[in-house]
This record gives structure tokens, C-alpha cells and sequence, in this order.
């Protein structure tokens, strides 16, 4: 009995060599346009991004703003 498992696992691992040995680079085969399309995307999120940038600082000085301007009206 001991003698078939071991035939078995032997079997087993001499079939997954196969599997292990394949390349692992991936080969996606993606044109110029395929790059140009998600460079142009990228483009767009950083456009997006800037005003929003903005925005947020805008928004950080306004709170900064009305918290100095309360102190001012609790000091007097």
C-alpha cells in the first residue's frame, strides 16, 4: 500500500513539471494604440486631479480662516 502512494505522489509531481516549468512572462500582444488609448486616460485622471487639488487647499485655508476670525470675535 505504502509502495502506491509513493508511485502516486511521484506521478503526481512528475506531471506538475510541466505546469512549474512554463514561462511566466505574459504576453499581452497590445498594439501602440492600446498604450496611446490608456496614456490618454492617464492624461485625464491627472487633468481631474489638479482642480480637485485645488479645491482642497481652497477649502483647508477657509476652515484655517473662520477659526482665526472666531478667536478675533471671542477676544473682543
Amino acid at each position: 500500500m505504502r509502495a502506491k502512494i509513493i508511485n502516486l505522489v511521484v506521478l503526481m509531481m512528475g506531471t506538475a513539471s510541466t505546469a512549474l516549468a512554463a514561462s511566466a512572462g505574459r504576453e499581452d500582444h497590445s498594439g501602440i494604440f492600446t498604450y496611446i488609448f490608456l496614456g490618454f486616460c492617464a492624461l485625464i485622471v491627472v487633468a481631474q486631479l489638479a482642480p480637485a487639488i485645488l479645491l482642497m487647499i481652497g477649502m483647508a485655508k477657509g476652515t484655517v480662516k473662520e477659526k482665526e476670525v472666531a478667536e478675533v470675535a471671542q477676544e473682543n
